[in-house]
Order: C-alpha cells, then structure tokens, then sequence
C-alpha cells in the first residue's frame, strides 16, 4: 500500500524497507522541503534499532530531483561518523569509496534497504572503533572475554540463547525473529571504582514477546564477586531458556482452559488462537443476554483470570454498551483441573450475572 503523500517511487523504497529489514523500524515523521510541490513528502526521519535503543537518521531525498539519491543526515552527537570517507595517512589525504549511493537506481525498490543497512553496519563499527578508543582497562577485558557479542559504547548489548523461540510458539504471528538481550553498564573513567564492582544489568526483548512471556518478572542470578561476564552468561542462559520453555507449555493449558468452558457457557464467539490470552463468549441468564471477557495473563493459573462482562442490550448515558469494572476476586484454586476451573467460573456466571443486571438496569434508569 503505497504512503499518502509520497511519489510512487519514494514509497515503494519505503515499503520494500520497513517489510524487509531486519529489525522493526519506524518512521517517526515526514515532511516536505520543496516549495514547487506542495503536499508532497520527500523526506523523513527514520527510527533505527541499535543496542537496544534507537538511533534517528533523517533521509532526505529531493522531489524536483526524482532521479537523485537521497542524502542522509546522523545525529549531532556523532558529527565524528564519515561512513563512505577514508581518511589517508598523510593529512588532507581522503576519499570516497564505492557504496550504495555510488551507482543508486531510483527504480529498484531495495536500494534504500541497501543503504541503511550498510550505513547500520558501519556505524556498529564506527561505535565499536570508539569504545577501543576509551582509556579503562576493566571496559577493555570485558569486550575481550565476549568478543563474539555485540558491545556499543560503554553499554553492551549482549544476545542471550540460541534457541528459535518463533518455531517453538505454534501458528506463530511474528514476522521477525523474537530475541532477548541482556543490559550490561559499566562505569568507564572512574579510576577509584573497584575492579570488582557489579555491572548495571537489565533484560530486554523485542515489544511482541511480552505476549508469551514477562522478562520484567525474570530474577537475574546474583552477580559474585570477581565474576566476569564470560561466567555469568550460561547461568542466565539456561534460567531463560528454562522460563521460556514453560512459557511455551502454559500456552496449552490456557487453551485447555478456554476449552473446558465451551460444554458449560458455550463455545467463545472470539478468542485468541496462537498466545490463548483472550477469549469472549455470549452467555444467557433467562431473557438477559451478555458477553463474558475472559483476560488471562502469563501467570495462568497461578494468576486467576480477569473477567468483564458486557450487556448486548443497555446503553449508558453516552451511547456505549454497559460494561462491569474487571473482576478478580473470586474462588480459585491453580491446582483445579480446567475442567473444575471451568466449573466454578460458571457457577460464579450465574450469580454475578444477577448483579450485574441490577447494574445495567440502574444505568438505563440514569440516562
């Protein structure tokens, strides 16, 4: 689907971009800089993934100069980073070297991929350049004991498991691969800090795992006293990929769950097939009719569902359907079977229901 507001072939470059690169990538806004085309966007700024964070890179390409390559302008805080310019020895001895711009095809759709993924590439190396440029000798043994993984700066991105956590979820909807880092900050320039004080440590991951499992709740392992990082890592690893994989098995018993309750309630008119988190099912208390929202989070069924019922039929004072606040609190027990959990929920439907009438009449009174 083409841009609004972009030419043709500015917004095929855009699209082949944003579905193909390796990482999500953002564009955080667009505008014009031509006088002559009113309305029409030739330029943007781009959100690119780096070391857990994101750089912004404006691409600027020229609508009275459909044919031309875009220029591309980097953040103040790296007016050091020349990607296509190699500085001699002598002074004032520099040139360009070939790259994607050298011979660009406005045409062919991947040449912007082309481009920020080979300027991606040498700003890694760039940031890497001056992290052994820094003065601090702990910095420089720990990028010594990983040097297969990923630094930037004084902060390290370092990729944890090898493991392909897309295959391991069933009709699984990511399009790009489900990762989770590991944070490390060290202090850099501070002579009188002890060698063997302990890193900042923080897990990160990509937004959409947060639907199959919470590394916010993960318990890092203690970090002992002389420990290097090359000693940490396999602690913390097998801890993921041990969460990970009983993140993976509760996806069936929520679906078990949600099952369990289709002989008593009926089956659910709308639930979620892949992560089993969501599920609606219409349900009948004599001539009221209403939906049940079932909210079920990671931690099911040590965390009981959250319910909300809906009325099909009462309207509140600003014309929206009446709704119950989320409810928590009754019997549960995480060790029940689905099917004596099903049991229960349905009983406790049957006499919330008529409160929750009470209250879609109360709001029909009111408006």
């Amino acid at each position: 689907m083409p841009f609004d507001g972009f030419s043709p072939l500015i917004s095929s470059q855009l699209q082949y971009l944003l579905n193909h690169f390796p990482h999500t990538i953002q564009i955080e806004q667009a505008w014009s800089g031509t006088r002559y085309f009113p309305g029409s966007l030739d330029r943007f700024t781009l959100l690119i993934p780096y070391c857990l964070d994101y750089i912004k890179w404006d691409i600027i390409y020229n609508a009275e100069f459909p044919l031309a390559a875009p220029d591309v302008i980097f953040g103040p805080e790296d007016d050091g980073f020349h990607p296509f310019l190699v500085v001699g020895r002598e002074e004032g001895d520099s040139r360009l070297v070939k790259n994607s711009l050298t011979d660009w095809n406005n045409k062919d759709p991947s040449r912007l991929l082309a481009l920020v993924i080979e300027l991606r590439d040498k700003y890694r190396s760039y940031q890497e350049r001056r992290v052994g440029e820094v003065d601090d000798d702990r910095l420089k043994f720990e990028i010594s004991t990983i040097v297969s993984r990923e630094p930037g700066e004084v902060k390290f991105s370092v990729p944890l498991m090898d493991m392909n956590i897309n295959k391991m979820v069933l009709g699984c909807p990511w399009s790009h691969p489900q990762k989770i880092y590991l944070q490390v900050i060290y202090p850099v320039g501070r002579k009188y800090a002890p060698a063997t004080s302990a890193p900042r440590l923080k897990l990160m991951c990509t937004p959409e795992l947060k639907a199959l499992f919470s590394i916010d709740e993960v318990k890092l392992p203690a970090w002992l006293d002389g420990m290097c990082m090359a000693e940490y890592l396999p602690h913390l690893e097998e801890l993921l990929q041990r969460q990970v994989s009983e993140a993976v098995m509760l996806i069936d018993v929520r679906r078990q769950f949600i099952e369990a309750l289709s002989p008593l309630i009926g089956r659910p008119l709308e639930a979620d097939p892949v992560f089993c988190r969501k599920a609606s099912f219409l349900v009948c208390s004599g001539p009221f009719t209403f939906l049940v929202h079932f909210f079920l989070s990671t931690h099911f069924p040590k965390q009981r569902p959250s319910l909300m019922f809906q009325s099909i039929q009462h309207f509140n004072s600003l014309g929206m359907l009446v709704k119950s606040p989320l409810i928590t609190e009754y019997l549960w027990n995480p060790r029940w079977e689905p099917s004596q959990m099903a049991e229960h929920i349905s009983d406790f439907l049957v006499d919330e229901s008529l409160n929750f009438k009470r209250h879609c009449n109360e709001s029909q009174l009111q408006h």
